[in-house]
């Protein structure tokens, strides 16, 4: 019985968040066969229990009509638990492309964080390249297919040193989210827009037409 307790009360001190959707789509005007990584970075105070903390899509080809779109749609399914908001999880995006050397050069950087009310979600990512400090740099790593790129793509999630990064931007990746949330409202937060927890009702509803009130 006491055990049975301790687990109950364990329970109540924690909220999971479900986050689904896809990577839609991508607009990269200048370039073809594109395909992309995803991660998600999270506070320490944050745990998966089920789901793909990371994963890869298809490559794909642009778009023949006027929209000139990647269509990737790959599935994102992941549920997270914490205690606290706290290093609320992102979703971080980087695209890669075939340069005319066939080398594997990155597109674009990009991320947002995972939407914190339930419901359905789509968000436009602008993405971002590294540039190189010079000229001489930049015709160096374009000659020898070595452009530059983050060690680890989870630092776009951070702030630390990005003020000394120089990046150009390029490009936009669609992605949709599908969010529940369960318990949080236990803990004290809570997610619901204001307009739908409050909603008020047109003072006319409910009166039969050209009935007026008294």
């Amino acid at each position: 019985m006491a055990q049975t307790k301790k687990i109950t009360k364990m329970a109540q001190t924690v909220f999971l968040l479900m986050a689904g959707g896809q990577i839609e789509s991508a607009e990269f005007p200048e370039f073809d066969d594109i395909y992309c990584k995803y991660c998600f970075t999270y506070g320490s105070d944050w745990l998966i229990t089920s789901g793909l903390e990371e994963g890869i899509t298809q490559i794909t080809k642009k778009s023949r009509d006027d929209r000139q779109e990647f269509v990737w749609n790959f599935p994102l399914d992941i549920t997270f638990k914490s205690t606290n908001p706290h290093g609320w999880p992102q979703l971080v995006i980087h695209c890669y492309g075939i340069d005319v050397f066939g080398q594997d050069v990155v597109r674009g950087y990009g991320m947002c964080h995972v939407p914190i009310t339930p419901g359905r979600h789509k968000r436009k990512v602008p993405m971002f390249v590294p540039e190189s400090a010079s000229a001489l740099q930049k015709f160096t790593a374009w000659f020898l297919g070595r452009r530059p790129e983050f060690v680890d793509p989870k630092v776009v999630a951070q702030g630390e040193g990005r003020e000394v990064t120089r990046v150009r931007s390029q490009g936009f990746v669609t992605v949709s989210f599908n969010i529940v949330s369960k318990d949080m409202k236990k803990l004290g937060y809570d997610v619901i827009p204001s307009e739908v927890s409050t909603t008020v009702l047109p003072e006319n509803v409910g009166m039969a037409k050209g009935q007026t009130e008294a």
